[in-house]
């Protein structure tokens, strides 16, 4: 009987095997070499002093070793690992025979706190907690271990990202004997091979938003395939408030829709700056569903492009009497650039032109050589949740426009919308292409050619690297990304579902740990006259994404649109993705029954945290039994200013260490040490959001700490500057900023004066809490008050 036999995986997170183990415990197989480990009661295993003469990720005897701690043990013969670093390597395997698909062990998981991030369905992805290898479903894309030497002790963090490795892409998945395994698959039958050496990267740390963030520009500069968020030019709109027609009007846009939302939404003093007209804009046919018959559930999805331009809607006018509508797309869109002081437009388009493709035997299609191709999702497509959409392309087929036309075709589209004065595109249904690989030499080698021809043509084309990238969650695409900068980052908002709300907020927080290092994750648009409106408002306010509605026209809550967009119509975008609090990582906030889900940020000079009760309202999808726990009427929790990250980067030097923390549901001011806390409690689908501002001590007696707009969801995100003013200006406090509306700041003295532009304006001082408030006058976008003691 081996004591660890190289069939064994046994996978071993920052601390010897052992360290899991009783003293009298050890691992061994049964004879057979099936390689399923088993605790028995046995000697303890010792390894030889002489087992690592360099920190350098190696395997030996069985163990994986990274930056001189057991990683992996038992490893199989198969397991090659490539150092990158003393704490980082890839991890591939070898097969005796060639293939398009392998399936790899790579060892047991078992005791251990661990996310996953996997594709549920073909385009999306969602967060799974668990605590063994069989929590770990197939299809996972990002998946990060919890490793504590001691229960109370810190934790350090191991991270697997599989990746692309030539024409392969790879996935994890989990076993019922609790085994981690591997996935490569070319995604055509054609393209095989007997190993993939570089299929897993692997990296351990301390602190997992770093580790997450050096992961992926070590995955940048190794796999030469994509862009850092932080390299790329980020679009214009994101910093104003946008309007989506789907929503509001589904299939049935028309352009005096669109005039009716835009004149609705300017009149309710939150004008929107940027507009994407949705589906239905495209000429298009579709012969799986007749006019005047009744509607075939999932048709839609049959209909296939007949030319780059617009249809009849957006070509004729609304009233040819009155003659109130432009007679063609280029004066539709110039006219309400016109009329509502749109900064951006945008159309929708997917990928290969429509749902269904381009149509074949579409004469202005021809040059683009579509062919019809019947859809083949891989095995592990199809072992998670169906969809429809995708369940009708595998019935009606795709007209797939031939990949050495795919440049041709997004120029010819992109410089028609330009000549439209579009300013930019939604691109959806991007992950198709890797059911359509087969004979065209793989998903991997067919995402990346019409990811370079996207992308090359919307630099060509348009002045502000303007698109939106939707349905494109999978790592063929993300790691193709050189260019794209905002990807959608969960399912779709869906209004009428209630059982999806607390889902979305989750799953896009979650994601945005993986996504927020390639893009900026968009948080898709949302109705505010809804149940769940303040939920999903205060998520935006928090996620440093862009903020648009798909209201419709006249159906609006303007208290909660005036607490995210300025009367310009710009919104105060925090500094990074929003993500999980790292108290949060390991915590399922949907279904276990009592936690929290915190999302932190940062602005220019404070932090912020949204804390959301996601409990009791939905069930994740793909489990064999969701159990929904029993929910309290109000969940409790523990908020301090330390679950914001990178926090130094806004404290002020000298800092007293204590920070000022504004809750906006309930309007009051706290004064706590970073290392505080306070309890908050919620409601089912219930939220709040926190600002945190550090206290800095001015001419040696007053300490101060600018909140914002306080008014505002993300109050923060309206300041820009504080400093101390010299004795020429009466020792003042200078805070600049943006926006009208009350300013709040901790003060701990009551001000003599404060100014506004010069102008001496009214303030109030609470004496309870220290708020001191000033009205920053209406017609007023950027300020400097003096606040003077």
């Amino acid at each position: 009987m081996a004591l660890i036999p190289p069939s064994l995986g046994s996978l071993q997170l920052n601390a010897p095997f052992s360290s899991f183990l009783s003293p009298k415990h050890t691992i061994f197989t049964s004879p057979h070499g099936h390689g399923f480990g088993c605790v028995c009661l046995h000697k303890t295993w010792r390894r030889p002093p002489s087992m690592f003469l360099t920190n350098k990720p190696v395997i030996k005897d069985g163990v994986l070793s990274i930056n001189g701690k057991d990683t992996l043990t038992g490893v199989p013969d198969n397991v090659v690992v490539t150092p990158l670093s003393n704490s980082s390597a890839f991890v591939g395997a070898t097969s005796t025979l060639p293939d398009s698909r392998h399936v790899f062990r790579l060892g047991l998981i078992q005791d251990i706190r661990l996310l996953c991030l996997f594709r549920f369905k073909l385009w999306w992805m969602i967060p799974r907690m668990g605590n063994s290898g069989q929590d770990i479903p197939i299809e996972t894309q990002m998946l990060l271990l919890e490793a504590k030497e001691e229960p109370d002790g810190p934790a350090s963090y191991i991270l697997f990202l599989p990746v692309l490795d030539g024409e392969f892409r790879s996935s994890l998945q989990g076993n019922q004997s609790n085994e981690l395994e591997l996935c490569v698959e070319s995604g055509d039958p054609a393209i095989v091979t007997s190993r993939s050496l570089k299929a897993v990267f692997v990296n351990c740390g301390d602190n997992p938003f770093d580790l997450m963030n050096q992961s992926m520009k070590t995955l940048e500069k190794h796999l030469g395939t994509f862009s850092h968020r932080e390299t790329k030019q980020m679009p214009g709109m994101l910093d104003w408030f946008g309007w989506c027609t789907w929503d509001a009007f589904y299939h049935g846009v028309n352009p005096q829709g669109i005039r009716d939302g835009l004149k609705s939404l300017s009149e309710g003093g939150t004008p929107a700056k940027f507009l994407i007209i949705d589906d239905g804009w495209q000429d298009t046919t579709n012969e799986f569903q007749k006019e005047g018959e009744p509607f075939i559930e999932g048709s839609q999805f049959g209909a296939r492009l007949v030319s780059i331009k617009e249809n009849n809607k957006f070509r004729e006018t609304a009233n040819e009497d009155l003659n109130e509508a432009p007679s063609g797309l280029k004066d539709f869109v110039s006219d309400i650039k016109s009329t509502f002081g749109l900064k951006y437009v945008y159309v929708w388009h997917a990928l290969l032109g429509y749902w269904g493709g381009f149509h074949p035997d579409a004469p202005e299609g021809r040059k683009y050589n579509p062919k019809l191709k019947f859809p083949i999702q891989s095995p592990g497509n199809l072992a998670n949740m169906r969809d429809i959409s995708m369940d009708c392309m595998e019935k009606y087929g795709i007209g797939a426009i031939d990949p050495a036309k795919a440049s041709e075709f997004y120029d010819d589209l992109h410089s028609y919308l330009v000549s439209q004065d579009v300013d930019g595109v939604k691109v959806d249904v991007q992950n198709i292409l890797e059911t359509l690989a087969t004979g065209l030499g793989g998903r991997v080698s067919l995402t990346r050619k019409f990811q370079q021809a996207l992308e090359k043509s919307i630099a060509a084309n348009f002045q502000d690297n303007s698109i939106i990238c939707c349905m494109g969650l999978s790592t063929d695409t993300l790691y193709n990304a050189r260019r794209s900068a905002i990807t959608r980052a969960s399912d779709d908002y869906y209004p009428k579902i209630p059982t999806t709300q607390s889902l979305h907020i989750a799953a896009v927080a979650f994601n945005s740990i993986f996504l927020g290092e390639v893009v900026v994750p968009d948080w898709d648009m949302f109705y505010s006259l809804h149940s769940a409106a303040e939920f999903h408002a205060v998520a935006r306010a928090v996620g440093g994404c862009g903020v648009y509605v798909s209201d419709k026209p006249g159906q609006h809550d303007f208290e909660i649109l005036r607490r995210l967009v300025l009367p310009d119509g710009s919104v105060l975008r925090a500094k990074y993705p929003g993500r999980p609090s790292r108290d949060c990582l390991f915590n399922d906030p949907v279904m276990d029954g009592e936690s929290l889900l915190k999302i932190w940020n940062l602005n220019k000079v404070t932090g912020v945290i949204g804390v959301f009760n996601c409990q009791g309202a939905g069930s994740w999808p793909c489990l064999d039994n969701p159990v929904q726990k029993d929910v309290s009427p109000k969940l409790s929790g523990q908020v301090s200013p330390a679950d914001i990250e990178y926090f130094e980067e806004v404290a002020p030097t000298p800092w007293t260490g204590d920070c000022a923390v504004f809750s906006f549901k309930a309007g009051s001011l706290s004064r706590l040490p970073k290392r505080g806390s306070f309890d908050v409690k919620l409601k089912i689908l219930e939220c709040d959001v926190f600002t945190v501002s550090p206290i800095k001590v001015y001419h040696g007696k007053v300490h101060f700490a600018a909140i914002g707009l306080i008014d505002m969801y993300n109050s923060g995100g309206a300041v820009e500057t504080v400093e101390a003013l010299d004795a020429s200006n009466n020792g003042g406090i200078s805070i600049k900023g943006r926006g009208t509306g009350r300013f709040g700041a901790y003060s701990n003295e009551k001000p003599k004066l404060c100014s506004v532009n010069s102008k001496e304006e009214a303030f109030t001082f609470r004496d309870e809490d220290n708020l001191l408030t000033i009205t920053i006058p209406s017609g007023t976008n950027f300020w400097e008050i003096v606040v003077s003691y």
